[in-house]
């Protein structure tokens, strides 16, 4: 390899380790016959390609040095960031640098690696840090004590460098991170290495085990805290806890070691502080509390004797805020190795709330398209391992929602989820195992929308199953089970879910919510030796009118879609137990000799001559979402076959 190809070979070798870099965290750099190449602001080092290095001129950022700028911050940065992005090559104008870029010149070796490891700022954000770094690692290093970042750290950091009277290969940062420079990329492994061993050998790592909580008590408060956070829903939450989680949020006081950041990146991601709640809480009246005295609502609330929720605009930013808080969790335990906890100052805060740059960089490392027609809708799907569900699931998260993959089929479901977010490209989609003629396995399956995504805006109660047979034919206990989960599973699920949309609705009262029922055309008409099914779904659309008028007062729409048949789906076509076979058996098809003269049968009943397919489904769904006067509704989706009247 170059040294180009081994730059991005470091740096995603050590961006894709978690116990080193979060949130696209840290920066590399490479300099070579006068030109710098460093990470560009925004991007990720565990997949950055030659294509997200910025090239830079070595002598216009050195000179930055000997210049002077104005004594005020907004000003001085504001220049300075100008100069940065003129010692871009003109190649690179469309490209922005690390804003640490000026501070990786003043390396004279080849290769810089800055990362930001937990145990590191276990280290350099404990009291008596840079005593303990010199008792670990003698003279080899620099100590920079806390210095507003940019330009300023860069100045005092060549200074340091100066008097320091030596070859310089690693910078300590108090509460910031590592810098470890070296000619070689082998070099840099073995200084880290070396640093690394000596510092976890120094700590005791944390109890990150699981932990009980009361999960009905916490969804109650997630979805208020998520609608607190966008009245528009334009938001995600992810509840978290463990062992050492726990110990902090015991009580006010043990917690009170979060009243301040520890390290840049956790006011980036994390906000400055996070909110506390006790049991009893107003939990609208202290959110507005902590807003008006903080100016920005929390991205981290602690829940006493619980856990904590983790809030962003999208799912994304919620679980890089929880990311960041656990590294900070971390990072506290860690601190007690060193002397304690030493949080950063207000006056530090202030500034690293307000900075551009660091602006700049959170909003590009998270930055997710939020076009797509239902984005941040939270949905759960039932009977979606296979069939209808799972075609519906597949198209809901193409538009952007947020997906409970419920199935009493948990492989099944488990391997749906996997193909959605291998497709989508995030985590949008959770298998869960269901039985939704429980209530205690339903109950739990809207926990897991509202653990994992923050709330429900979609309710597709879609699980169900059809076996024809004429009256001598069907035994009651069979009749019992189709209506069970066709019917009264639509009960139970509309139950539990609304429980969410109502909390949701007493915190943002113009926002709206949907359940929808995936009848048949069945229910629209009766169908010959298939009375069992027929009746379930005709019961159907009795619930969905009820419901709907029950619910209309929480702007929770209640609507049915009606579809044709799926023919090519498993449950038709399937050749041992599809429908096709049990209709040739069942003489529903009066003449058809084999299962295609039963399909054809079929498709000559739809004016449009095909069945039905997963997409016509969904697009009547995204229609009752977008529809905001409809309620109460049988949608047929039937090729013309049923047709209102």
């Amino acid at each position: 390899m170059d040294g180009f190809e081994k730059l991005v070979e470091m740096s995603n070798r050590y961006g894709s380790n978690k116990d080193y870099v979060l949130a696209g965290g840290g920066n590399t750099s490479y300099k070579e016959n006068g030109v710098m190449y460093v990470k560009g602001s925004g991007t990720s080092l565990a997949t950055i390609t030659a294509d997200g290095f910025v090239a830079m001129d070595m002598g216009k950022l050195t000179a930055m040095l000997d210049k002077d700028y104005p004594a005020a911050d907004d000003e001085r940065e504001a220049a300075a960031l100008a100069d940065m992005m003129a010692a871009r090559l003109p190649t690179e104008y469309a490209k922005r640098p690390s804003v640490e870029a000026i501070l990786h010149a003043l390396f004279p070796q080849k290769y810089v690696l800055h990362l930001h490891p937990c145990v590191v700022n276990g280290l350099t954000c404990g009291k008596d840090g840079e005593k303990i770094a010199r008792e670990l690692f003698g003279d080899g290093f620099v100590w920079i004590p806390l210095t507003k970042p940019g330009y300023v750290l860069a100045s005092v950091c060549k200074k340091a460098m100066d008097a320091h009277g030596g070859e310089v290969k690693v910078i300590l940062l108090q509460n910031h991170g590592i810098f470890v420079a070296g000619d070689t990329v082998e070099e840099i492994d073995d200084t880290f290495a070396g640093y690394m061993d000596k510092l976890n050998a120094k700590v005791t790592a944390p109890d990150m085990s699981e932990a009980e909580f009361d999960e009905n008590a916490v969804c109650k408060i997630i979805p208020q805290l998520r609608m607190l956070y966008s009245a528009e829903g334009k938001a995600a939450a992810v509840f978290c806890t463990n062992a050492t989680v726990k110990k902090y949020v015991a009580s006010a006081d043990s917690f009170s070691v979060f009243d301040r950041a520890y390290s840049p990146d956790h006011i980036v991601y994390c906000k400055a502080r996070p909110l506390f709640l006790t049991a009893g809480d107003d939990v609208k009246a202290r959110f507005d509390e902590f807003v008006a005295a903080n100016k920005y609502a929390p991205k981290i609330v602690a829940i006493e004797g619980e856990g904590f929720v983790a809030i962003g605009s999208t799912r994304k930013e919620a679980l890089t805020a929880r990311d960041m808080f656990l590294d900070a969790i971390k990072v506290t335990e860690y601190s007690y190795s060193f002397g304690g906890p030493n949080q950063l100052t207000q006056e530090f805060i202030d500034f690293i709330l307000g900075w551009e740059v660091e602006n700049y960089r959170s909003k590009k490392s998270l930055s997710a398209a939020d076009s797509k027609r239902l984005s941040s809708k939270i949905a759960i799907v039932t009977g979606s391992a296979q069939g209808f569900g799972k075609g519906i699931a597949e198209e809901m998260a193409k538009v952007g929602c947020y997906l409970i993959i419920a199935d009493l089929n948990y492989d099944g479901a488990a391997a749906t989820a996997a193909s959605i977010n291998e497709t989508v490209g995030d985590e949008v989609a959770i298998p869960f195992k269901a039985d939704v003629t429980s209530e205690e396995s339903t109950e739990k399956m809207v926990n897991c929308a509202v653990l994992n995504f923050g709330g429900l805006d979609i309710y597709v109660n879609n699980a169900g199953v059809s076996k024809s047979g004429s009256l001598e034919e069907m035994d009651l206990k069979f009749f019992e089970f189709m209506t069970k989960l066709n019917y009264t599973a639509y009960y139970i699920g509309t139950k539990y879910a609304t429980r969410v949309m109502k909390l949701q609705h007493a915190i943002a009262p113009d926002y709206y919510a949907d359940v929808i029922e995936i009848n048949s055309k069945s229910g629209l008409k009766g169908s010959l030796k298939n009375f069992t099914y027929a009746g379930s779904k005709f019961g159907g659309i009795g619930l969905t009118q009820s419901f709907a008028l029950e619910l209309a007062e929480y702007k929770i729409k209640v609507n049915a879609v009606c579809p044709g048949n799926y023919l090519d789906g498993p449950a038709w076509s399937d050749p041992v137990k599809g429908l096709f076979v049990d209709f040739l058996k069942a003489g529903k098809v009066p003449g058809a000799k084999t299962v295609e003269d039963v399909r054809k049968a079929y498709e000559a009943k739809v004016p449009l001559k095909r069945g039905c397919f997963p997409l016509d489904v969904a697009r009547a769904i995204f229609y009752c979402v977008e529809q905001i006067y409809e309620t109460g509704q049988a949608i047929p989706v039937s090729g013309g076959q049923e047709m209102l009247k």
